[in-house]
């Protein structure tokens, strides 16, 4: 008899400066939901339509289910929102518990919460860095302040006003290295801006993991 996996629960939840109606469109709405959620990829559509369209169960009032037993809500009135992202599970939780899934949704969360908070201007653009490095060198890409949003995903925004999300396998403040994952999202950036953006941040990523004698990340590809 095969044994039932064994879910991790979570339970997440961002403020938004958005009414409930249109925070509730930006998380149903396939052309906004590539406005926050991912990073540019080849296959980011078909994910996109996978998960809230093909494999979402919607229920009222501005809630979506899916067969895992997670869930999405939204809760607020006119003005202000908070979106809730949460899982009911029997495995192992606590924050030394890695869950893919739900280190995914504190990403998406962050990018969404910039999205309907700064209002940023034009199509999103995003460039995605990933490899062997620690917290601290990750968090070094940008320097300043990073807002954290548990113990492996912390979030800023670059001088050029570009929202930057790191995300780790491991808690940020853990001296050891570990795959991580950077992503910069650009709004409203033509050709040129992107790829000096790209290359600029290729070069940061190949000085950081020098300096640390680590590995280098994969190099960000340009989206169209």
């Amino acid at each position: 008899m095969t044994q039932a996996r064994r879910l991790k629960p979570y339970d997440l939840e961002v403020p938004v400066r958005a009414g409930r109606d249109e925070t509730w469109e930006s998380v149903t709405q396939i052309d906004v939901l590539h406005q926050w959620f991912g990073w540019d990829y080849d296959g980011l559509a078909a994910e996109i339509k996978q998960i809230f369209v093909d494999e979402a169960t919607l229920w009222a009032p501005e809630q979506m289910g899916w067969a895992d037993g997670s869930y999405l809500e939204v809760v607020g009135d006119d003005d202000d929102a908070r979106v809730r992202v949460a899982r009911e599970g029997t495995g192992p939780g606590g924050p030394e518990v890695y869950d893919a899934i739900e280190e995914g949704w504190r990403s998406f969360l962050i990018q969404l919460r910039f999205l309907l908070d700064q209002r940023p201007q034009g199509r999103r653009r995003t460039l995605y860095l990933t490899g062997e490095t620690t917290g601290r060198q990750a968090l070094s890409l940008v320097p300043g302040e990073w807002e954290r949003f548990g113990p492996r995903v912390a979030w800023t925004v670059d001088a050029d006003g570009h929202l930057v999300v790191a995300a780790g396998r491991i808690p940020l403040d853990h001296p050891s290295a570990s795959r991580f994952e950077v992503t910069v999202s650009l709004f409203g950036a033509d050709d040129a801006t992107f790829e000096a953006a790209r290359e600029s941040w290729a070069k940061r990523w190949a000085h950081m993991a020098a300096d640390a004698n680590l590995t280098t990340a994969d190099d960000p590809a340009p989206s169209g």
